[in-house]
């Protein structure tokens, strides 16, 4: 204590601040961690590439579906630059288009259409447009428009009018999504509880929004049987539109004008492809009228 006694000074001895150090092996596992998640990261983000051993190894890689995916996207860039490289694997490509894995189905759907001079390609895309799953087919079918086969033209006009989900079981209908709730593809829909008291789900194959419910909560189903109906996605109605502008007919003419008008959609995006898809159909039909009269 310094000071005079009217205003003392009082000083407080600090203790010294004690730097605690971590440990070696703490710092050595935080780095492997940031080292780890980076690895993991990079080697499944679909935009590194590939070389052409891993392209090749990859797509027959089913045991991780991310390798497959990733190898046909890497093909996929290279048949739009035109490399002639592409083509080696085409044959691991078709393969795949017969596999069980239906995220292989509908991508190399997607991946045979940015090849349009391939006859192997053509052909696998055909025997898609009878797949088990919506999904692929309608993958299949807007990648056949590429190659001017108007064979898909039926899948297409299915895109444009709603989807109808059936009852997997038999069952009671305990609970299912509201009508206009958007669905992504996988959603669960709705439940049914089978004689057995098993609780089975029933899912979207598809991605849009509720139509319509065709069953009431707490009604007995029995499989088969017409539960509810999707309407197709903002971006696959626009892509089936322009599809259609290729492929249609005077036939389709009707379906497509709904969605020009404003009857069948909202949205000023999808009416304005639609007048031109009508157009172009209606260009065709006169120029088929000309050829019919000379």
């Amino acid at each position: 204590m310094t000071g005079n006694g009217n205003n003392p000074e009082v000083k407080i001895a600090t203790p010294p601040v004690k730097r605690v150090r971590a440990s070696g092996p703490i710092l050595i596992l935080a780095i492997l961690f940031v080292v780890a998640s980076f690895l993991t990261w990079y080697l499944t983000w679909f935009g590194r590439g590939l070389s052409d051993a891993e392209i090749t190894t990859y797509l027959s890689d089913y045991g991780h579906p991310r390798h497959v995916q990733h190898a046909l996207l890497q093909v996929e860039e290279r048949i739009e630059r035109r490399d002639p490289a592409a083509a080696q694997w085409y044959p691991q490509i078709v393969a795949l288009a017969d596999s069980a894995e239906t995220e292989f189905r509908l991508t190399t759907a997607w991946v045979m259409g940015a090849d349009n001079r391939s006859e192997q390609f053509h052909n696998a895309l055909k025997k898609l447009l009878t797949d088990s799953q919506p999904i692929v087919r309608r993958n299949a079918a807007l990648a056949l428009v590429r190659f001017n086969d108007a064979s898909s033209r039926a899948e297409l006009l299915a895109i444009l009018s709603p989807f109808t989900v059936n009852a997997p079981v038999n069952g009671i209908l305990e609970s299912s999504l509201l009508k206009a709730a958007s669905v992504s593809r996988g959603t669960l829909l709705a439940r049914i509880r089978e004689p057995n008291n098993e609780v089975a789900a029933m899912r979207s194959p598809l991605s849009g929004s509720i139509d319509n419910i065709m069953v009431a909560a707490s009604s007995t189903v029995t499989a088969g049987q017409p539960v509810l109906t999707i309407k197709s996605d903002e971006q696959s109605i626009w892509e089936t539109l322009r599809a259609l502008a290729v492929v249609g007919t005077a036939e389709d003419l009707q379906l497509v004008e709904n969605y020009a008008s404003g009857a069948a959609t909202n949205s000023d995006r999808l009416k304005q492809q639609a007048a031109l898809t009508a157009n172009a159909i209606k260009s065709r039909m006169n120029v088929n009228e000309k050829s019919t009269k000379q």
